[in-house]
C-alpha cells in the first residue's frame, strides 16, 4: 500500500485525532520559517523576555521589529494544509490542532479558537503582562509609528507586549496542560511541519506514541523522531493532507 492510501486509511480509522503543527505549514502561506537560513533569528539577534521588560529601549525595538515584519503576516493567507485540518475538526475526526505557531491561520481556515492549542502564543494581537486584557494591534501600531508611544494597558497601566511568548519568557501552564491532556486522549497524532527540535512541546509525539496512539509525521526535512513513526512522509504539507482529506 502506498503511503497516500495508508494515510488515508489511518485518517479514516482513527477515532480522536490530534494534529501538531509547526513553521512547515505555514510556510507554504508565505511566512518565513524564524529558524530557516534568512529567517528572522538570523537577521536579529533576539529579544530576552527579561531584557524586554527591564528596558524601555529593548521594548521599543522589539515594537519596531513587530511592525517591520507585519507586512508578511498581515498578507498571509490560510493554504491547503490549514483547510484540511479545518475539514477534519468540522468532520469531528480531529478533537485540537496543536501548535507552535503564532499566526492564528488554523482560525483564520475556519477551525474554532477552543480547537486550536497555541503553545507560542499569539502575534496577531496583544495582552497586558499585568492583567491580560487584549488590546488590538492597530492602535498601537498607529501611535507607535506615528508618535512614538509604547503601550500601556488601558485597565491597569501595566506593559503591554504581542500575545506571543519570547525568549526565557515561560511557557503558558494551561495550553501546555491541555496539549498533554489531548495527547494522552488520541489514537492517532499527526505532525505536520515542525522540526521537532524545540522543547518542552517536541515531547508530545513520543509522549502520544507511548500512549499507544499510531504517530504520523509529515516535514519536508527528516527529524529526530522520523525512526520511532509509524509513518514518515517527506514533502508539501498543502498538497499531501489535501489528497488525503480530500479537499481542495
Amino acid at each position: 500500500m502506498e503511503d497516500m492510501e495508508r494515510l488515508q486509511a489511518m485518517l479514516g480509522s482513527a477515532k480522536r485525532i490530534v494534529a501538531f503543527t509547526g513553521a512547515g505549514i505555514s510556510t507554504e502561506s508565505g511566512i518565513p520559517d524564524f529558524r530557516s537560513p534568512g529567517g528572522i533569528w538570523t537577521k536579529y539577534k533576539p529579544i530576552y523576555f527579561d531584557d524586554f521588560m527591564s528596558s524601555e529601549e529593548m521594548r521599543r525595538e522589539s515594537w519596531r521589529r513587530k511592525f517591520a515584519t507585519d507586512e508578511t503576516m498581515l498578507k498571509a493567507e490560510p493554504n491547503a494544509g490549514h483547510r484540511a485540518l479545518a475539514k477534519l475538526v468540522e468532520q469531528g475526526r480531529m478533537s485540537t490542532i496543536i501548535t507552535q505557531n503564532i499566526d492564528g491561520l488554523h482560525q483564520r481556515s475556519g477551525v474554532p479558537d477552543a480547537k486550536v492549542i497555541e503553545l507560542h502564543g499569539n502575534t496577531t494581537y496583544a495582552t497586558c503582562l499585568d492583567c491580560g486584557h487584549r488590546h488590538e494591534l492597530d492602535p498601537i501600531r498607529r501611535s507607535f509609528l506615528e508618535g512614538g508611544k509604547l503601550p500601556f494597558c488601558v485597565k491597569c497601566e501595566g506593559i503591554v507586549k504581542t500575545a506571543t511568548i519570547s525568549f526565557g519568557q515561560a511557557m503558558p501552564e494551561i495550553p501546555m496542560a491541555r496539549a498533554q491532556d489531548e495527547t494522552l486522549c488520541c489514537d492517532l497524532f499527526i505532525v505536520l511541519g515542525s522540526s521537532l527540535v524545540v522543547y518542552p512541546a517536541a515531547g508530545f509525539p513520543g509522549l502520544a506514541k507511548r500512549k499507544g496512539a499510531e504517530l504520523v509525521i509529515i516535514n519536508r526535512d527528516p527529524t529526530d523522531q522520523d525512526d520511532t513513526a509509524d509513518m514518515v512522509i517527506h514533502g508539501e504539507i498543502g498538497a499531501i493532507m489535501s489528497r488525503a482529506v480530500g479537499v481542495n
